[in-house]
């Protein structure tokens, strides 16, 4: 294959062991290359260790905490839910290490991928090095990923607040109070899991309102919905000045009025964003440009060095698991055919906010629609109308699909329910593929199911089509065809 570990040349050199360099790594040895993965710190990356995986393990704990908390919905008789924090952490925790073997170190070595453990460095555009080794090789796969950033305000680097990557392993004992710092779907999942684990949570939020990248009727329905399950959100509301005396921190906050109000609490969780780890890597020696937003690439997802691709959080744009995934399958096809170079595609990129109800969305919202100048119609059906829900006493969402104005062409889609991130995949695959509404509201869906609601909306549509002019000429056919029978 090219010698030992570390010596001769390598295929492919990935730098990261999360989503994005795994994939890549397992893809180019199944296919018979040499390759040399470089991780500095945990297997698995944000997703296993920090993000994906063990936020949604407490999500699914404060999930079935809330349903017993609200058994009337239900018919059932009320009663308190019964619960030990520390035991719905460690759950969390057990969980994480049931999936971790799919991505360690054994399991990668025995696909016959060379591992390193340690930072990587550019030496040059075709070797970098790993605590003393130096690997050469044709090319390279910078998947370092991002990180939590934690926004510059007095005495909040100091007071060593939670962010994502500490909270699941350091919090084990239930805090009574607990700021939440960032209103985007971070701040807001653990927000509301935490809520509905017993913590009094106060969410602040700078800008006006949650999850700034969805339509205002979104963000407003979550708002709703987490205040009437306990949270504080506080709007338009910007952190000034934190300070940690024990176990205790203080916080000052100035108010969307421009008041100062002064917040406590017993632990405090920073969502303010992520940021590309481009530090430590010495990109300028190997060629490589990037900035604060992440490593430059272009559609192919090749650096400055065509040599060299960048994939996942690193490579800037959106952060999700499932993109740098098909990042990785891009970069892996273009290394091998370079001749016939993929692109990356981002038309139809879905993404999910795992609150109560879900979030998720694909393609345009109404906000920037109109933003860009695009002509659209927008079909709204609410849950209320879908039977599985309202047997389900799920009610609360809706989904609205935008279309090309005078089309049924889909432009986007979000659905707003429990489930949402399972359900709204058609309307994926309906956009990627070309499918307009008027398949989806053609296509046979099960009685009853939550997934009726894409193909009410798609009714919608449908139903629009009936014209004036159209509805003359179907009444004059069945006067016809009454006069003709008898």
């Amino acid at each position: 294959m090219g010698g030992a570990k570390g010596e001769g040349i390598y295929n492919v050199v990935v730098i990261g062991a999360g989503t994005a360099g795994l994939v890549t790594a397992a893809g180019t040895a199944a296919l018979g290359g040499r390759v040399a993965l470089v991780e500095r710190h945990r297997m698995g990356g944000d997703c296993l260790n920090t993000g994906c995986v063990p936020s949604k393990a407490l999500i699914a704990s404060a999930r079935l905490v809330q349903q017993i908390r609200e058994a009337p919905r239900w018919g059932l008789e009320a009663q308190p839910p019964r619960f030990r924090f520390e035991d719905v952490m460690a759950r969390v925790r057990e969980r994480r290490a049931r999936i971790a073997p799919h991505d360690s170190q054994e399991r990668f070595e025995s696909l016959g991928v060379d591992v390193f453990r340690g930072p990587a460095r550019f030496v040059s555009p075709h070797e970098v090095a790993v605590d003393g080794v130096r690997l050469q090789a044709r090319n390279f796969v910078i998947a370092a990923g991002s990180r939590a950033v934690v926004p510059q305000v007095e005495g909040l680097a100091e007071a060593r607040a939670f962010t994502n990557e500490t909270v699941f392993d350091e919090l084990r004992a239930k805090p009574e109070r607990m700021i939440v710092i960032g209103g985007g779907p971070i701040g807001c999942e653990m927000g509301q899991a935490f809520a509905r684990l017993g913590v009094t949570v106060t969410l602040v939020q700078r800008g006006p309102r949650l999850l700034p990248k969805e339509d205002a009727d979104v963000a407003d329905l979550l708002r709703r919905r987490l205040e009437a399950e306990g949270v504080r959100v506080m709007l338009g509301a910007t952190l000034r000045r934190v300070s940690r005396d024990g176990g205790r921190f203080r916080t000052r906050v100035e108010t969307g009025e421009g008041k100062l109000e002064e917040l406590e609490a017993d632990a405090m969780l920073v969502a303010a964003g992520r940021a590309p780890n481009v530090e430590g890597l010495d990109l300028d020696k190997g060629g490589v440009a990037f900035d604060a937003k992440g490593v430059r690439v272009n559609e192919h997802l090749q650096t400055t060095q065509p040599h060299i691709y960048a994939a996942g959080d690193v490579a800037g744009g959106y952060q999700f698991t499932h993109l740098a995934d098909h990042h990785a399958r891009v970069v892996v096809r273009n290394i091998l055919f370079p001749w016939l170079k993929a692109k990356a595609d981002v038309s139809a990129l879905p993404w999910c906010t795992y609150t109560s109800p879900e979030v998720a969305r694909v393609g345009l919202s109404e906000a920037q629609a109109r933003e860009k100048g695009v002509a659209y119609e927008v079909w709204i059906e609410s849950l209320e109308e879908v039977d599985r829900a309202v047997v389900e006493s799920e009610e609360a969402g809706f989904a609205k699909v935008l279309t090309a104005k005078g089309s049924d062409r889909i432009l986007g889609a979000t659905i707003v329910s429990e489930r949402a991130g399972d359900l709204f995949h058609e309307l994926v695959l309906a956009m990627r593929a070309g499918l307009g509404l008027k398949q989806v509201s053609a296509t046979i869906h099960a009685y009853p199911t939550f997934a009726e609601v894409a193909r009410k909306a798609a009714d919608l549509y449908q139903r629009s089509r009936l014209t004036p002019a159209a509805h003359c000429l179907s009444s004059w056919l069945y006067r016809r065809r009454r006069s003709v029978g008898r």
